[in-house]
């Protein structure tokens, strides 16, 4: 049986990492060290001051017992675990020198200290372990290598010291349980600066695929899209990255524009080429249409709120009659009916908007109709700015009513000339796209050929 009172004592030494203590310990109590080993707690003293770094307590255990170096917890980590983890080049140094086979001890998750110092990012720890045994950056952990960690926890230094230390080209392209070589993982994450160092400074597999056939431009194409994605494909064409699934995004071009006939030295560069123009036109009708959307509810909430609440306000006496009506409607009959008509014609043009954005129809996604909703925004503008000339020119005072209506007159008029040229230039773009044909194109590519007859 452990003493109690020891057994805290100890405990405490450990924490605080005191030598003094532990000496005092063994020699009322030789075997309280084996004693603590055999419950195999998470509270073992050369665990915690392992983890805590004091070096002094540990070189005062590993001397008496350095086989207690090979002692696992009740997860199945020994001492250089947690000296890894935590970075302690020093303990780590000290348990090596111990047993260098800890380096290969496995946990529950079958990870070594190697691992989880490269999980981590403990550069010098990693340096040491590789040292001590290189053998051990090659256990699997789930069929995934210890590359496979580094560029999953996105950790790129300790990611080149492996590959700069260990030099291998097959372990370099090894694969996981999903055919995913450590480029895919990369591409997949959008690790530029890691991309970039795969690329050009290993001799990794640019094209191979995994068990869905797909490259890491495949695998590229199916997260959410984002200014890195450029960035990448560039690199991944630099390497002469090939699209498995789509071997059309690459094509062969000459490498001069212009070919003489009967030469016999044309030289074919083979470029890859990505063609964006699918996926630039669905970020323009995105942005487009998320645009329209909050314009036309921002328009529709001022024309609700000008139609129930109009200029000059509504009557508030019920004595002849007349309360809940608009003031408008009997100082400015006929303004009242303009800007009725007007506010009305800009309410139902955003809702419509809104309507058809909402509604989730396929002839949305062509730039023609997104033209067309474009028109509509603009009717709905322009109601709106002449609803605020209508308020304006009930509200003001007559003798600076005439001042002011000139003024406000020639900006509004401008304004609706300046959207009139946008809707003009809007459809003749439109009259372009419709007049222009398969074959008119077509005749436009064809090269002219004059044959010299003799």
């Amino acid at each position: 049986m452990i003493n109690t009172e020891r057994m805290e004592r100890l405990y405490e030494a450990s924490v605080e990492g005191n030598p003094t203590v532990l000496q005092t310990l063994l020699q009322k109590d030789p075997l309280i060290l084996d004693k603590v080993a055999l419950n195999q707690n998470d509270d073992m003293p050369l665990h915690i001051a392992s983890m805590l770094g004091h070096i002094d307590f540990v070189n005062e255990i590993l001397a008496r017992k350095p086989k207690l170096s090979m002692e696992c917890d009740s997860q199945g980590r020994v001492p250089l675990h947690m000296a890894s983890a935590k970075g302690h080049v020093d303990v780590v140094k000290a348990l090596l020198s111990a047993n260098p086979e800890a380096c290969v001890a496995c946990d529950r998750d079958g990870r070594n200290p190697l691992h989880i110092a490269a999980v981590k990012g403990r550069y010098e720890v990693v340096k040491e372990l590789v040292r001590a045994q290189p053998h051990a950056a090659r256990a699997m952990v789930e069929q995934e290598t210890i590359l496979h960690l580094c560029v999953k926890h996105n950790q790129l230094e300790v990611l080149k010291l492996l590959i700069e230390s260990m030099g291998d080209h097959e372990f370099l392209n090894t694969k996981d349980a999903d055919g995913n070589t450590i480029l895919h993982l990369a591409v997949a994450d959008k690790q530029i600066e890691t991309v970039n160092f795969l690329l050009f400074n290993t001799t990794i597999e640019v094209n191979a695929s995994n068990t869905s056939g797909e490259t890491s431009i495949d695998v590229l194409a199916q997260g959410p899209s984002d200014l890195k994605d450029q960035q990448i494909i560039r690199l991944l064409t630099q390497a002469r990255g090939v699209d498995m699934k789509n071997e059309s995004l690459f094509e062969e071009k000459p490498q001069n524009s212009i070919s003489k006939l009967g030469s016999d030295n044309t030289k074919y560069n083979k470029k890859p080429h990505v063609k964006k123009d699918s996926k630039n036109n669905e970020d323009w009708l995105d942005k487009k249409r998320n645009t329209l959307m909050v314009v036309s509810s921002l328009i529709a909430t001022m024309a609700f709120q000008a139609g129930t609440n109009p200029p000059s306000g509504v009557w508030q006496d019920n004595s002849i009659g007349q309360a809940g009506y608009a003031v408008m409607v009997y100082n400015h009959p006929k303004l009242y009916h303009t800007f009725l008509v007007c506010n009305t014609v800009g309410f139902v043009s955003t809702l419509s908007i809104i309507l058809l954005l909402i509604s989730g129809l396929p002839f949305l996604k062509h730039r023609v109709f997104m033209w067309v909703l474009m028109v509509i925004m603009w009717i709905a503008t322009a109601s709106m700015s002449l609803t605020y000339l209508v308020s304006i020119s009930v509200l003001t005072p007559k003798p600076e009513a005439e001042t002011f209506k000139n003024v406000v007159n020639g900006i509004v008029l401008v304004w609706i000339g300046l959207m009139t040229l946008l809707v003009a230039g809007h459809a003749i773009r439109i009259m372009e796209i419709f007049h222009k044909s398969p074959i008119s194109r077509k005749k436009a590519n064809v090269t002219p050929i004059i044959i010299q007859h003799t």
